[in-house]
């Protein structure tokens, strides 16, 4: 499998595109996911950052999508929200992704006022409407469990049951490592989603708060999840690593360094990585 980097790891840190993909191959990286909206960045911007990926080898495989307006009560803002993902499904085609990496969020006002059910059946209707797109661009949506109280999908049964309700072949999961143990998910259970994994994301927590912290700096048993994983036999797909918000803004560099270097070992040592 590859190991890539999703890049909002330099954004947050303040650090401009060029210089993230520049150090993500610089690093060791094989694969970048471009975190950026195509409503706020133009052509001319899109086409740097792909000439710029191509030129370093380092292909784009993702791009990741946080389109909580799906499940809004209001009908004018999920149509919104939908020409907005498809906006995102023709940048990946753009940068030759594979995938469109889709966080849904989560069920407003404590699941009172609106029926639950509403925002989840029109999350299934708009998700399948988005994997129709998909398929016509020959890219797959890749969605990401959320572990919170509230989350569409928040859990492994969750997930299975959109994807039953979906029900679209080009509509897949994504697997964050530490989003399933803050789920309390075993390894184990991920072989529900067998032949239904499009994408995995890794990073480390505490076991209670939600962290993206380079791995070995939490909890995280990784062996026994990459395990799991190598089991799926998804070697097509890619393991990015995902930090967020580095308490050393400054050392930002070190801190991906050492996400790469002990994930890299992690995956080796799973034989998942040559």
């Amino acid at each position: 499998m590859q190991l890539g980097l999703i890049n909002s790891a330099w954004a947050q840190a303040g650090r401009e595109t060029s210089f993230g993909i520049q150090k993500t191959r610089e690093i060791g990286f094989d694969a970048i996911d471009i975190f950026a909206d195509p409503l706020d960045i133009d052509v001319r911007e899109r086409k740097l950052i792909k000439d710029a990926c191509d030129k370093l080898g380092l292909p784009i495989v993702g791009v990741p999508c946080v389109a909580v307006g799906l499940i809004d009560f209001n009908p004018s803002v999920q149509r919104f929200h939908l020409e907005r993902c498809r906006k995102y499904l023709d940048m990946a085609y753009e940068f030759e992704a594979r995938n469109l990496l889709l966080v849904l969020g989560e069920y407003i006002w404590q699941k009172e006022v609106i029926p639950p059910g509403e925002q989840w059946e029109a999350a299934v209707a708009n998700v399948r409407a988005l994997g129709e797109y998909a398929e016509d661009l020959d890219l797959e949506i890749a969605l990401e469990l959320e572990p919170f109280a509230l989350s569409l999908i928040r859990d492994v049964g969750s997930m299975a049951r959109f994807l039953d309700e979906v029900d679209h072949p080009a509509v897949k999961a994504n697997l964050d490592i530490s989003h399933l143990v803050l789920s309390k998910e075993p390894p184990e259970a991920i072989r529900t989603l067998s032949g239904r994994v499009a994408h995995v994301h890794i990073s480390d927590c505490d076991g209670v708060v939600h962290g993206d912290l380079p791995p070995g700096r939490g909890v995280v048993d990784f062996p026994s999840y990459l395990a799991a994983i190598r089991e799926l036999n998804i070697q097509d797909a890619t393991i990015s690593v995902e930090l967020e918000y580095s308490p050393e803004p400054d050392r930002i560099v070190e801190w991906v360094r050492e996400a790469y270097e002990s994930t890299s070992l992690l995956m080796r040592e799973a034989g998942l990585r040559a």
